[in-house]
């Protein structure tokens, strides 16, 4: 899951003596990532997001009957290490605590490993009306824009969650991609940037150029999410990506990532579980998501991972909570989405995934959790911060673009 300037900056690594301290109350762990900013808005979140939808498409929908009412059950389908766990990661705090307060029983899945994989998995069996065993699913914009578009979700009714009326961040109420967020709710959003372990590398990293010498080579992951890892690059090759930019610039991009990885300096471009290579050791850098790295730090034990805005700059996306066309429990699904827009709720959330909040009053509500990361710019940045570290959207591709792109994306990256 935005906004720009350039000037050379320094890396943004999280204190490491608060990395590994475990939260009391319902939060079993948390990552300090504070610079010692003051947090504020994020009016850029709604900017640069996909074009509008062809309009029309609910009221021709034929949805099928929802059973909430004497069903309470519900299945979401989500990204890994994207919501609260305990220590032992077998259950939810504020998953366990919304079960009991609405007798609705939560099967939460981690299925989503990037956009592409997950809806090329389930986007067949949802043209053909064919159950996909979900209720929720949770996708980065662009990919919730052709969701819309395809007709693959229900519409939402707003009236059902007053929560997300009054405290979804107002930038984010009317997005390009979802007029008057019909369609989808806002979950979490994010950065883009490099992650890595200080003991491991044995230095900062500050540009991407740093990701590519001798001694890492074969020992970096980037990411299969095409906007981020080729966002970065093209930044880094002087590409204002949010601007007026074509199939060359990309392409130079491209070749660019081709060339690391055919001269052995990527050893993977994986989607959400290039975690493994990180945890394993196989992998000590790359180009990862923020929340990721101070969730793996938490998980491990090792303050020495990393997470810091490249010189260059960053890429700003943002995910969100849909309901499938044939889901039988969407009004069991608003009901989820409605609590978690509790700020206290979106607080604990926040405080454990590290990711950008969007709920309104959870900044307040985290003071009480935690001061520092109240103040954290990964979890509540200013505009002021998002424009110094010319943290970026990739721009809007058209949807001749889009497949243009996805095309030589898959053949030049993805197919090595």
């Amino acid at each position: 899951m935005t906004p720009i300037a350039r000037r050379p900056r320094r890396p943004l690594s999280p204190p490491a003596a608060a990395l590994t301290q475990a939260m009391s109350g319902p939060m079993s762990r948390r990552a300090l990532l504070g610079s010692g900013l003051a947090a504020g808005s994020v009016a850029a979140l709604s900017a640069c997001a996909p074009p509008e939808p062809p309009s029309g498409g609910a009221a021709a929908l034929d949805l099928p009957k929802d059973v909430s009412d004497t069903d309470k059950t519900l299945k979401w389908a989500n990204w890994t290490a994207y919501l609260d766990m305990n220590g032992k990661e077998t259950s939810s705090p504020t998953l366990e605590a919304f079960m009991q307060q609405t007798g609705i029983e939560v099967s939460y899945s981690e299925d989503v490993d990037d956009n592409d994989s997950y809806y090329a998995k389930v986007g067949p069996q949802l043209r053909a009306g064919q159950s996909i065993d979900r209720d929720i699913f949770t996708f980065t914009d662009w990919m919730a824009a052709r969701v819309i578009r395809d007709q693959l979700c229900q519409p939402l009714e707003l009236i059902q969650m007053p929560n997300v009326v009054s405290n979804l961040l107002q930038p984010l109420k009317d997005v390009s991609f979802d007029p008057g967020r019909e369609h989808s709710i806002t979950w979490q959003s994010g950065f883009a940037g490099i992650g890595y372990n200080k003991a491991k590398v044995g230095r900062e990293l500050k540009s991407l150029d740093d990701l590519w010498t001798d001694d890492l080579k074969g020992r970096i992951v980037v990411l299969s999410e095409m906007r981020d890892t080729a966002g970065l690059v093209m930044q880094s090759q002087g590409v204002d990506i949010d601007s007026d930019w074509g199939r060359a610039e990309f392409e130079k991009a491209l070749d660019f990532i081709e060339q690391k990885i055919e001269e052995g300096y990527i050893r993977k471009v994986k989607g959400n579980s290039y975690m493994e290579d990180l945890t394993s050791g196989n992998a000590v850098a790359g180009i990862t998501w923020s929340g990721d790295i101070f969730v793996l730090a938490a998980d491990t034990g090792d303050d020495n991972w990393t997470f810091t805005i490249p010189e260059s700059g960053g890429t700003l996306w943002s995910d969100n909570l849909m309901v499938p066309i044939t889901s039988t429990h969407r009004r069991n699904a608003e009901t989820l989405m409605n609590y978690y827009y509790d700020p206290a709720v979106a607080a604990q959330v926040a405080a454990w995934v590290n990711y950008v909040c969007p709920v309104d009053g959870a900044q307040a509500e985290m003071e009480k959790i935690d001061p520092t990361l109240a103040e954290s710019p990964f979890i509540f940045p200013t505009a002021d911060y998002i424009a110094e570290h010319n943290i970026q959207s990739f721009r809007v591709l058209d949807s001749d673009e889009d497949i243009e792109f996805a095309d030589l994306w898959s053949t030049k990256v993805m197919g090595n």
